[in-house]
Formats: structure tokens, sequence, C-alpha cells
């Protein structure tokens, strides 16, 4: 028998978020159940690494058509959009079991100051939405010269004077 080691941070994650989902699928008003045929809301899971000298990000989008997914960036947020639609159909008296989301998604995220908007680049493939943003250039810190004053002009005393050699 294989001890596994407990991790109640692991286990509280999980439940919270599940509780998360539940709760945010309960009061958020642009969801509804699909009883009523009216529109969803999920939100797919992303991936957001640094890699050299970009930042890519990785949006899990099965069964979404490319032209329903928007990227856009507005004050240094990139936002990704669109919607996948229900594969089933709706019958009264049916019992089904409904598990995979629909309806529409929307994620944001702030980028660094500097990103260059026209760098970024956008590929679709197998329901993977891969968005690659180059890194903004490092400002390198800037040396300030120094200039020296002049010197104020050196009065020779008269000879005959107090002071005088």
């Amino acid at each position: 028998m294989a001890l596994i080691s407990w991790e109640p941070t692991r286990d509280l994650q999980s439940i919270q978020q599940e509780m998360n989902r539940l709760f945010g699928t309960f009061f958020d008003t642009d969801t509804m159940t699909a009883a009523n045929g009216a529109q969803r809301r999920w939100i797919p899971p992303m991936d957001l690494v640094e890699e050299g000298e970009h930042f890519t990000l990785r949006v899990d989008l099965p069964g979404v058509a490319q032209d329903a997914v928007n990227v856009e960036l507005a004050d240094n947020v990139l936002t990704v959009s669109g919607e996948r639609h229900s594969e089933h159909e709706q019958s009264k008296g049916a019992n089904h079991r409904i598990e995979r989301s629909w309806g529409r998604f929307s994620r944001s995220l702030t980028l660094p100051e500097g990103i260059d908007p026209e760098a970024i680049a956008a590929s679709y493939d197998k329901g993977v939405l891969e968005v690659r943003i180059p890194k903004p250039e490092v400002r390198k810190p800037r040396k300030v010269a120094i200039s020296v004053a002049e010197a104020p002009p050196v009065i020779d005393a008269e000879p005959g004077k107090e002071g005088a050699a």
C-alpha cells in the first residue's frame, strides 16, 4: 500500500475553486440556466508563461471556431473573448446530463508597460489559442554627465598693499 502525503492547502484550494464556481454561477446575472434557453457564460482555462524574450498566453477553447474568438488590446489590457455554442438540442421532459460549459466568455489580463501592440501575434490550432507577447525593452539607466562649474577668476593683490608679497 502506497502512502500519499496529505496537503491540506491543495484540498482547501480545490474546495475554494469549486465554491467560487458555484457561487459565481449562482450570482452572475449574465449566467442563465439551459432550461430557459438563455445565454450562458463559461470561463476557459488559460496559462501565461514567460519564455525568453516573450510571454506566451495559451487559452483552451475546444469546440470554438476561430472566427468566434476576439483578441483585443486596449490600455495595456489584453482581452480574449468569444462564444462557444451548445451542441445539444433542448427538449421538454427529456433527462439530460450536460456538464460541458457553453456560452459567452471573456478573459482579460493587464500587460506590463511598454509592450509594442504591433508585435503581438496570435495563432489558433486544435482548439488552443496561443498569443505571443514580446517583453518590453528594459530601459537602461542613463548616466547623466556632471559639468564642472567655472572657477572664479583669481585676483592678484597689488604691490605695496597689505598682504602683497
